[in-house]
């Protein structure tokens, strides 16, 4: 990635971005649930934990990068380099229960919440354009800023104890940690890991989510070929997926076996403009992840890539929200090559059991921030006319039309302040950034609950509500995107676009 592209984020899954809830129940269809077997889980965990940052007591021996620059530990030895901020680690204390944070980005800084009251629990005066991702452990909070990412304790941690959590609270802050990266972009979660991206460098950082909770992890780390605004991702069983382009082009998606080599163990070079990904529901064989393309996205399943076929020649995605309770994904849909400005009103669902798309006309723009899904994998979009609609993912049917706050309409530089969408659980968090509110919807109940005054403008929010948001996947379970844990809610696997790149 070139200097003169600015940060981006993912995420996520968006990049990053667009929380995608996990819960664990009865199974729904065989497009929403899946039984994945105990030999293939307990072989993509072995494989994982060989393969995986902080697996053993060792550093790990360097291996050969995508650019040839070599893959080692940041540390040797010890999983943790450094400890916690000691005033946070002194300030922890037990607490009966834990309500989620609502952490918020605005010019000057950051400021925490509480989910259910609305009560300013932190400010931290920071300075730049930044932008927010869940960590992954269900505490922290990525920033990217500029050249580095930075991790902001929440100050909530739930600590799984056999079959019942320990709830603690800390002091929220600035924890210290930080993570070198030329124009910090995407942040993924996924299996317990999560991999940092540098646009401007093409470093690729990868670490065990948890780690964050004691101190600087060790992490590992390699590179792609060039420098371009790519994404990458640590699959089930060990190996790297990972985009390769430069500035000027991008279509190539590879994945790539860790260790020495680095082989190259599957490829497409048929996704022009690559863009984002996410992960939906694994299948026996392991990992389903879809990356955003303009002529049709690709999907990678069953150890190969499939291309899902472009009904017209310029058909775009590039921002997805995957719920590993689905095998259908969520994104949006750009149909303009020759648009300077486009307003999509229709989404496309991404069906990758078929390798097929189906397309839904929501009669109302949106934009980047607009797209999630909710508690059983239903698909969400705001749209300009503020209502929050809530469309059934398999049979594209939109099931509800809640209305959740002024309307609105995306201004032309990706960077001003506009409404956000994020789901934790069971309720809908979005920011209203004209009137300067934070509106809470109930989905199950289908109504909003809450609606906050801020004394900020919001650009970026995270939602964390202590329970990891990807946590590893427990061998032999039946529902594999949980360890066991019904409250483990939201999972940060949709990335997000923005005017600085193909908007």
């Amino acid at each position: 990635m070139n200097t003169s592209l600015p940060p981006y984020r993912t995420s996520a899954h968006s990049a990053g971005a667009h929380p995608a809830t996990v819960t664990s129940g009865a199974p729904r269809t065989p497009h929403t649930r899946r039984a994945l077997s105990v030999a293939a889980f307990a072989a993509a965990a072995l494989a994982l934990s060989a393969c995986a940052p902080g697996a053993g007591s060792g550093g790990g021996s360097p291996s050969e990068s995508a650019g040839g620059s070599g893959t080692a530990a940041s540390t040797d030895g010890a999983d943790v380099a450094e400890p916690v901020n000691a005033a946070q680690r002194d300030s922890r204390a037990e607490v009966p229960t834990l309500t989620p944070r609502v952490v918020l980005s605005h010019d000057g800084g950051l400021v925490t919440l509480d989910g259910e009251t609305g009560e300013v629990v932190h400010e931290e005066e920071l300075a730049g354009f930044l932008r927010l991702n869940n960590a992954g452990d269900g505490q922290h909070v990525m920033v990217s800023n500029g050249d580095q990412f930075e991790v902001y304790n929440s100050g909530i941690d739930a600590q799984g104890h056999g079959d019942h959590f320990h709830y603690y609270e800390s002091d929220p802050g600035l924890s210290g940690i930080e993570f070198a990266a030329p124009y910090a972009g995407h942040v993924v979660v996924h299996h317990g890991l999560t991999t940092l991206f540098g646009d401007g460098d093409g470093s690729i950082q990868t670490f065990t989510s948890e780690h964050l909770k004691d101190g600087q992890p060790r992490t590992e780390t390699t590179a792609t070929d060039d420098p371009h605004h790519g994404v990458a991702m640590q699959l089930i069983d060990g190996t790297l997926l990972t985009t390769q382009g430069t500035e000027e082009g991008r279509n190539t998606v590879q994945v790539k076996s860790t260790g020495d080599n680095g082989e190259v163990v599957a490829e497409t070079t048929d996704c022009t403009g690559v863009h984002g990904e996410a992960a939906a529901a694994p299948n026996e064989n392991g990992d389903v992840v879809v990356l955003g393309c303009e002529d049709g996205p690709v999907i990678y399943r069953d150890g190969e890539f499939h291309k899902v076929a472009a009904e017209i020649e310029y058909q775009r995605t590039g921002n997805l929200a995957g719920s590993e309770d689905s095998s259908v994904m969520l994104g949006d849909l750009k149909t303009d090559a020759e648009a300077e400005f486009e307003r999509p009103t229709q989404v496309a669902l991404i069906d990758t059991l078929t390798d097929s798309l189906q397309t839904v006309d929501l009669g109302s723009s949106y934009w980047f921030r607009s797209l999630a899904r909710g508690p059983e994998g239903e698909a969400l979009v705001l749209t300009y006319d503020g209502e929050l609609n809530v469309i059934d993912e398999e049979t594209g049917e939109i099931t509800a039309e809640i209305p959740a706050i002024e309307p609105w309409e995306e201004k032309e530089e990706w960077q001003q302040p506009g409404p956000i969408l994020k789901v934790a659980d069971s309720m809908a968090y979005v920011t209203d950034a004209e009137n300067q509110q934070l509106v809470v919807i109930d989905l199950e109940a289908g109504e909003v609950v809450n609606e906050f005054d801020l004394d900020i403008t919001p650009v970026e929010m995270a939602v964390v509500t202590g329970h990891p948001e990807a946590p590893e996947h427990e061998a032999g379970a039946s529902d594999a995107g949980h360890s066991g844990d019904e409250e483990a809610a939201t999972e940060e696997e949709g990335h997000e676009d923005h005017a600085g790149h193909d908007h």
